[in-house]
């Protein structure tokens, strides 16, 4: 096997993905690795930290961070979400905005324009869901981009069809500079199996409940034990919400609710740790949490 350390053409990076929320970052990010490690749904700001993955290629290493959206935030959850997204734009050796091109954001697309023009590193546009709009759209669309930013490269792409995709991955590996590899070949990402369990459940509670349910939610994995020998890694699991209507909601009638998103869930969890697994989920009510700055600091936020 050659040693990519002695490639003098190796090249390796940190790459930011910014953008507004529910232009798709998660499910692009997801296209690339050709594996799901970052959770999505059609309900905006599903992603809340920040998420590295990792793509392994002939003579280049990737390192993504999937980030929040960046919008115009008051509550303090939110605000806090924020500034997780513009603190890891100045990590990156490239910044890959992405773009919405079936539906503006103004005022979110000015916070990122304004966020990017601080930046040293080179910034390359991902035009996503060129798939719902026509060809002259999209034109438009990349010309009023390209007159708001110096950027190294913009790609029309569909992160769903996963149309242009290779084109962008190559587009970025041109921009990274040269280096070594910094993770090992077979590594994927670098979250703990625990916190990716979190995600993947409250994926789930994004995705079967209503529009209400999800921005009260966090959860925590009060346990995760793997089996000495054999039988299901067994994951206790709390979703925490801010009223106890909310509550009744996430259970369900005769917790046909609950037994839905954990079913859903230790499927998810299944394919991606690669092992059988045993889920059991509490539901708890914990009030105005997201306005509680010592209950954001224990959710992780």
């Amino acid at each position: 096997m050659t040693d990519p350390t002695r490639q003098t053409s190796f090249h390796s990076g940190f790459i930011t993905i910014a953008g507004a929320p529910n232009v798709g970052k998660s499910t692009l990010l997801n296209r690339i690795l050709g594996e799901k490690i970052s959770i999505t749904s059609k309900k905006p700001q599903t992603t809340r930290n920040r998420i590295l993955g990792i793509l392994h290629q002939a003579g280049s290493q990737m390192i993504f961070f999937d980030t929040p959206g960046i919008h115009k935030a008051t509550k303090e959850l939110n605000v806090r979400i924020v500034d997780t997204a513009i603190s890891v734009l100045g990590d990156a050796d490239l910044i890959l905005a992405v773009a919405d091109v079936s539906k503006a954001d103004p005022p979110s697309e000015r916070i990122l324009i304004k966020n990017l023009a601080t930046q040293g590193c080179p910034v390359i546009l991902a035009l996503n869901k060129i798939d719902l709009v026509p060809k002259p759209v999209l034109l438009e669309t990349i010309d009023s981009w390209s007159n708001r930013h110096h950027f190294a490269a913009i790609v029309p792409v569909s992160a769903k069809h996963g149309t242009q995709v290779d084109q962008l991955v190559e587009e970025m590996k041109r921009a990274l500079p040269q280096g070594p590899p910094y993770f090992p070949e077979d590594a994927l990402t670098d979250l703990p199996e625990r916190f990716l369990a979190a995600e993947m459940i409250r994926e789930k509670v994004f995705r079967l409940t209503g529009q209400e349910i999800p921005y009260a939610t966090a959860v925590t994995v009060e346990s995760f034990t793997e089996p000495v020998t054999s039988g299901p890694v067994r994951i206790h699991a709390t979703i925490h919400v801010e009223r106890s209507s909310q509550k009744g909601m996430i259970i369900g009638k005769g917790g046909t609710k609950l037994k839905q998103i954990g079913e859903a869930s230790r499927k998810e969890i299944q394919r991606l740790i690669g092992r059988k697994v045993f889920l059991k989920l509490f539901v708890r009510v914990q009030k105005n949490w997201s306005k509680d700055t010592k209950a954001l600091r224990r959710f992780g936020y």
